[in-house]
């Protein structure tokens, strides 16, 4: 009779077999992977408008060009290699004994994703826990702290909103303060944001929440800055990252920050429902997890994944979003993502009607490859039902200090889409468009 261990043994190399099958499949979209990592330019700025390059990326999707999508900020395409690796994994759990798949084999291989993420973004692996999204990433952390009635948090009315949704739970059942403060929009002056943020805080102020990409606008905020500054007053920053991860080109390490929560399905293209959650490593052991832990993972990382029987197969996909993403290069990817942005925002602002308003800024340290654009005496919900009957998809804005268009490109989005896209709303301002409801 075979071993315990003979058995594992077996399922093990039973799991290589789908990957030698797959090898052949993905054989074409490695080959991209590889020619775009070999190929070099003058500059990211040079790169940017390559559109030989460019082209080679956007073969590696299977979207429907049918469609063009403008809203990658909310969720993004994968590529094929990494919808094939998903399955792979997925089939693999369940064609074996899936507590044996999952638990035993796919699981383990979980800590080499875990090392990949920590070393392209300049940290350790222990400060790196995979999660689910971000908000799952952000919550843990807003949970996480003891706070005492009356203990004041400080975010902006900007931020995303199921992060105030879960302060202002707390301030209900707690007792809790939160106070939000106002940014200019667009906010060009980095100096003056810190201050924003600096005058808010009192001997009450506990905890701050900012977003390093402001969703709605694009709005690139000081994080380092602010970071330092609310460490001079004790007092720990959670930041938001879902729309600058593997959207801009930095590390995780120049930030200095103690908490950062991030989607891995938006601009790294991993698969949807991948998310990752940055504790620095002497602040994990002082941090509830969301989900009970045992006492013994006190200062695990590792504490912030227990949620119980899970899919492991989008996670383990993640391993080929970074091989992707680092083929194409964080300097280029950052680079083309303003390009695009620069190619509809600029247009537009020329149109001679004088009626486009731009909620963000085209200063590259203050925003890149997002942006809101509103058109002054056009709804902005009936451009948007305008655009649809053109297949192109757009984010609708709706606050209380602004509202408008955002547009999101990708990697994948050609010039053809951008342009596209244009000239739709250039009939809108030309010709108007009918009101929402109408036919």
């Amino acid at each position: 009779m075979s071993s315990r261990r003979e058995f594992l043994g077996s399922i093990a190399s039973a799991a290589a077999l789908p990957l030698a099958a797959q090898a052949s499949w993905n054989a074409s979209w490695h080959e991209i992977a590889r020619e775009l990592a070999s190929t070099r330019h003058d500059s990211p700025l040079h790169a940017a408008a390559d559109e030989d390059f460019w082209s080679r990326v956007q073969q590696a999707f299977t979207v429907d060009r049918n469609i063009i999508n403008l809203n990658n900020g909310g969720v993004s395409p994968s590529p094929q290699v990494v919808q094939e690796a998903q399955k792979r994994h997925l089939d693999f759990s369940n064609s074996t004994p899936s507590s044996t798949a999952l638990w035993q084999i796919l699981e383990p291989r979980k800590e080499s994703v875990r090392e990949r993420l920590a070393r392209q973004w300049g940290v350790d692996k222990e400060e790196i826990a995979i999660t689910r999204n971000a908000s799952e990433s952000l919550q843990i952390c807003q949970l996480g702290f003891d706070l005492a009635r009356g203990d004041e948090v400080i975010t902006t009315t900007q931020d995303y909103p199921r992060m105030i949704t879960t302060f202002k739970q707390r301030e209900r059942r707690e007792g809790i303060v939160l106070k939000q403060v106002k940014l200019p929009i667009p906010a060009e002056d980095q100096d003056g944001i810190v201050r924003i943020f600096q005058q808010a805080i009192t001997s009450k102020t506990r905890l701050l929440l900012i977003s390093h990409v402001i969703n709605i606008t694009g709005q690139i905020l000081p994080v380092k800055a602010i970071v330092a500054m609310a460490r001079q007053r004790n007092i720990p920053v959670i930041v938001d990252g879902a729309h600058a991860f593997a959207h801009l080109d930095y590390k995780l390490s120049d930030l200095g920050c103690d908490y950062y929560g991030v989607s891995l399905h938006k601009w790294l293209h991993a698969p949807h429902g991948t998310g990752l959650l940055y504790v620095r490593r002497d602040k994990i052991k002082g941090l509830w997890p969301m989900m009970a832990a045992d006492a013994k993972q006190a200062d695990d990382i590792r504490k912030f994944e227990e949620i119980g029987t899970h899919p492991a197969a989008g996670f383990l996909a993640i391993a080929e979003a970074l091989t992707f993403y680092e083929a194409i290069g964080p300097a280029r990817k950052e680079a083309r993502l303003r390009y695009l942005r620069d190619l509809w925002a600029r247009r537009l602002l020329s149109h001679p009607s004088g009626r486009v308003r731009l909620h963000t800024s085209l200063d590259p340290e203050s925003s890149c490859g997002i942006g809101t654009v509103q058109i002054n005496g056009i709804d902005s919900a009936a451009l948007i039902q305008f655009l649809g009957m053109r297949r192109i998809l757009v984010t609708n804005i709706k606050h209380d200090e602004f509202e408008g268009m955002r547009i999101t490109p990708s990697v994948y989005t050609t010039i053809d889409e951008i342009e596209r896209f244009c000239e739709a709303v250039e009939e809108a301002l030309d010709k108007g468009v009918p009101a929402v409801g109408s036919k």
